[in-house]
């Protein structure tokens, strides 16, 4: 694994982040877990799994281009139409962005392992299993039924993603269904506000990251970047037919048979 070429492990990287952006299995902590077995490690190997989340959340934008024209329109009589609208959004994502600002530097340097990771795995998937059994009695059937409320509180359990492992997925379709969502509703909301979010996050690591990023590591990202979108495109029509055949108990399931299985390949 070790002597794969730099360019190789960025595609793999990179189809990693693509499968398991939009799954509730935590794309942050499969791409952790995979650069540990690939020896793609470091500071620049860090940033690179942020950055190549662009991919997959460009797969969003191609995907639900219409809606996201629609949110350029924000005069009071486009704000009162029934529907999901701006405003949803970023109430959705204040929260998020508050606590990633404030707490980045620990989460770059003491939660990116494997150790992190295989914890969060475990704790996104109980908060699964519970949302499951828990869920609330549903008043928002589709996205466009959802409420500021509901939006905000979407908002507030998408903190929980900040740590890898736990998946920003996971946690906001977790908490939809707690607050009165459907499982597609909740998962297409989370696609939406992924968006902004992932752009935020990228723009702000590339900056923190500045003093020891170069040209030359361009084609690199870029090759992450390009499998992530391909493969994105595919996976998020898959994961919305899933969610209508699968609840959020199984994907909990996989998490725990992963976290067994790289406990037992990295410490044992």
């Amino acid at each position: 694994m070790n002597e794969l070429n730099e360019y190789v492990k960025a595609a793999i990287m990179g189809v990693i982040e693509g499968l398991t952006e939009f799954l509730p299995v935590s794309s942050t902590g499969h791409m952790i877990l995979t650069g540990r077995l690939l020896d793609f490690e470091g500071e620049l190997a860090d940033t690179f799994k942020v950055v190549i989340q662009l991919g997959a959340v460009l797969a969003v934008l191609v995907l639900y281009w219409k809606r996201f024209i629609g949110f350029m329109n924000v005069t009071p009589a486009a704000l009162k139409r029934p529907g999901i609208n701006i405003l949803h959004v970023i109430i959705a994502m204040i929260p998020f962005v508050i606590t990633g600002f404030t707490i980045h530097g620990f989460i770059k340097e003491r939660l990116f392992g494997p150790t992190p990771v295989l914890i969060g795995l475990i704790a996104g998937g109980v908060l699964m299993i519970v949302a499951d059994k828990y869920r609330g009695k549903v008043s928002a059937e589709t996205m466009d039924e959802i409420s500021y409320k509901q939006a905000f509180g979407i908002g507030l359990f998408q903190c929980l993603a900040v740590w890898p492992g736990f998946s920003r997925s996971g946690s906001t379709i977790s908490g939809g269904m707690l607050l009165g969502t459907s499982q597609k509703a909740a998962a297409e909301f989370t696609f939406i506000v992924s968006v902004p979010v992932m752009f935020g996050a990228t723009a702000y690591d590339l900056y923190k990251s500045r003093d020891f990023l170069s040209v030359a590591d361009i084609p690199l990202f870029l090759v992450g970047l390009v499998a992530a979108f391909a493969v994105a495109m595919i996976a998020i029509i898959t994961f919305l037919n899933l969610v209508k055949r699968l609840s959020l108990s199984w994907f909990a399931y996989y998490r725990f048979v992963l976290a067994i299985a790289f406990f037992i390949i990295l410490y044992i």
